[in-house]
């Protein structure tokens, strides 16, 4: 097994180990552990959407902030 693949093998690990502690914290309930997340990404997104507000380009040089993840492969499991 490559270095990469362990890499892959520990990523999915620990992707797997945050599931088991969200489900956890709603004691095994998937809707509530999907309802609390869903909720935390929107609040997440109008946060983001303030700061791209306020801050400057000039104290970004341009970059801009995307609340789109198209640069990153959702796991599906």
């Amino acid at each position: 097994m490559s270095a990469a693949e362990r890499s892959d093998i520990e990523e999915f690990d620990e992707w797997l180990d945050e599931v088991a502690a969200a489900l956890a914290w709603h004691d095994g309930d998937a809707e509530a552990t999907i309802r609390t997340l869903l909720a935390d990404c929107k609040h997440l997104r109008e946060q983001l959407a303030l700061a791209q507000i306020a801050m400057g380009m000039g104290f970004t040089r341009g970059w801009l902030p995307c609340p789109e993840r198209s640069a990153e492969l959702v796991r599906r499991g």
